[in-house]
């Protein structure tokens, strides 16, 4: 209307995005440090780190980060400064819907295209085996957030239609549902961050917590026993001879190496290993497990032999002779069976008959013996016994398969839990940034309700309760991504329940949402209307 040319107004919203990337990068770099201090205390706290771990300084910091921050903003703004510069100003001045329009092709194309690749995953989905499930779950988080995302300007105010009938029963309800359904764009803006947060978060926790319990499941159903002790194998030793004992299988954890050769389609390599070899018995392994072999027998496992174990069952070890050292030993040892795959990630690379490992060694080793009790017997009683007699830790089968999974999963939640921080940290400030931004947009729409009648707690209430509703709208999207995403795990894999849903954590995301979102929309209503009604409308005028 002043004379600005359409390039001069690309320029200038460009120059703009480069200052505020600038600056955005110098603060950045000044609280990188203490960040930095903070997620590295954290990350040696949960165990990911050694205690004696320190971050140094990196002077390619300083061109790296505005140049990231510089190019994010730009290109963040790049597609809506163009976009901008089309519309028409007496068009941006009257509020046309061409100048308003939120649905742009971009976004049809990626919202369409996201959903409609998420639909098909979720009906590959049933039906999948175990890994086909997780790496669906996965996709399905990604692809269904982006779509939601993309399409919550359609989303929002539909789901804002459901809600009427409980807004409506006030008239401040109804005032903050008529806004819901008017400013798509701000609704839309506020949704999506959470949309994403929850659908990626409950997705993919969910998907690692049903991994986690399909293994202990899978131990459950592998192990024919009633206790498990975890001791040394001098203390297991002596587990046979308590009463009501009537099969005690001892696995103890030797400290050897073998070296295997692999065969990898036309590639051959030798590898040494120098953990997971485990000494059993292998006649009370036998009674102790429901386990059928690739290929062998266990009655052959006694002497210089070898048995591959489930971990390495299907990499491509060849069949004959191994070489293991025991000390100062070496030996040559027989591969007599080749145990199948199982869900367990920490399982046992080889198998070794106890007495080819000396009674020192074996005396010392960490071993956890598998027990049977004799029937008519309570395994309660047998328990006791056994820790009267100090003989190790004792637990059920079920809470022996539930600590050795979560032991497993020790890393992977640790770092789960960093992401997750992470995120929720970010979708905070996106949303509060959401909200302060529609709230200081919205002087003049405040000052004419106040002018119509309504005081300032009533708007403030009004924004609050807008606010509340938006997110509520967002959480709830967010969890219909989660639930498509965890759809292959419900029942499961071969019929067995294994679906695991973080509610806990669904609880407090929904609680901490609701209470960003609800106080950030009261405090910038209550600035936004300090100002007196008839100041704002005669400054409009």
């Amino acid at each position: 209307m002043i004379g600005g040319s359409r390039p001069q107004i690309v320029r200038l919203l460009l120059g703009e995005a480069f200052l505020l990337g600038l600056a955005g990068s110098a603060l950045g770099i000044a609280l990188g440090v203490p960040a930095t201090w903070a997620q590295g205390r954290l990350l040696i706290g949960i165990g990911l780190l050694p205690d004696d771990f320190s971050a140094r300084w990196s002077n390619g910091v300083l061109v790296l980060s505005p140049c990231v921050g510089i190019g994010v903003a730009i290109c963040g703004v790049l597609a809506a400064a163009y976009r901008a510069a089309r519309v028409r100003p007496l068009d941006a001045l009257r509020g046309a819907p061409r100048a308003t329009r939120v649905m742009t092709a971009g976004r049809w194309l990626a919202g369409v295209s996201s959903l409609a690749l998420t639909v098909l995953l979720v009906a590959a989905g049933h039906g999948a085996d175990l890994l086909g499930a997780l790496l669906i779950a996965m996709a399905v988080s990604v692809f269904g957030s982006i779509a939601l995302s993309a399409l919550s300007p359609l989303a929002v105010p539909l789901f804002g239609r459901l809600l009427g009938t409980v807004l409506r029963t006030s008239a401040l309800g109804d005032l903050a549902q008529a806004g819901l359904r008017d400013a798509v764009r701000r609704s839309a803006s506020t949704a999506a961050p959470l949309i994403v947060l929850v659908g990626l978060l409950i997705g993919l926790t969910g998907a690692l917590n049903s991994l986690a319990r399909a293994t202990g499941t899978d131990l459950q159903r592998i192990t024919a026993v009633d206790l498990v002790v975890t001791s040394t194998g001098a203390a297991a030793a002596r587990i046979p001879d308590v009463p009501g004992v009537a099969v005690a299988s001892a696995q103890s954890r030797v400290e050897m190496s073998v070296t295997v050769r692999h065969r990898v389609e036309q590639r051959s390599y030798r590898r040494t290993y120098h953990a997971g070899i485990t000494a059993v018995d292998a006649a009370a392994y036998r009674r102790t497990h429901r386990l059928v072999l690739r290929s062998g027998s266990l009655d052959a496992l006694h002497g210089r032999t070898v048995a591959i174990g489930p971990r390495l069952a299907a990499e491509g070890v060849r069949s004959g002779t191994v070489t293991a050292r025991i000390g100062t030993r070496e030996l040559k040892l027989r591969t007599v069976a080749r145990m199948p795959e199982v869900l367990e990630n920490g399982s046992d690379n080889f198998l070794v008959p106890r007495d080819l490992v000396p009674a020192a060694m074996l005396a010392d080793a960490p071993t956890e013996t598998l027990v049977q009790v004799a029937p008519g017997t309570s395994p309660r009683a047998v328990a006791g016994r056994i820790r009267a007699a100090g003989l190790g830790e004792v637990r059920t089968l079920a809470g022996w398969a539930d600590a050795r999974v979560a032991e497993q999963q020790r890393g992977t939640m640790g770092i789960m839990s960093v992401l997750m921080g992470m995120s929720g940290l970010y979708a905070a400030i996106a949303v509060v940034n959401a909200v302060v931004l529609a709230a200081a947009e919205r002087r003049t729409e405040f000052a004419v309700l106040r002018a119509t009648g309504l005081s300032r707690v009533q708007v403030v209430v009004m924004a609050a309760v807008e606010a509340a509703v938006v997110t509520v709208i967002g959480l709830s999207l967010g969890a219909l991504v989660a639930a498509a995403a965890l759809a292959g795990f419900h029942p499961g894999p071969g019929g067995v329940r294994i679906l695991a849903v973080p509610w806990t954590l669904f609880g407090l995301l929904v609680a901490a949402s609701l209470a960003i979102t609800t106080a950030a929309g009261a405090l910038t209503a209550m600035a936004a209307t300090r100002p007196s009604p008839t100041t704002l409308l005669a400054a409009r005028e």
